[in-house]
């Protein structure tokens, strides 16, 4: 998939220091990328990962 133009969003958390990523939700699953460098190429997972993740992140588990 062209990551160019999948629908990005970064985390209205995000402070605009540039130490987040971007996410992009399709229907095979999540995309994500380092918005420090946009060249390297963006990583993508599964939906039943990206929901995993998801849920640990909400509950505190990779803290």
């Amino acid at each position: 998939m062209d990551s160019t133009t999948l629908p990005w969003k970064t985390s209205s958390y995000s402070t605009g220091n540039g130490a987040c990523i971007e996410v992009a939700k399709t229907s095979s699953g999540a995309y994500f990328r380092d918005t420090k460098d946009r060249g390297i190429p963006a990583a993508s997972s599964s939906p039943t990962a990206w929901g995993a993740f998801l849920g640990a992140v909400k509950a505190g588990a990779l803290a």
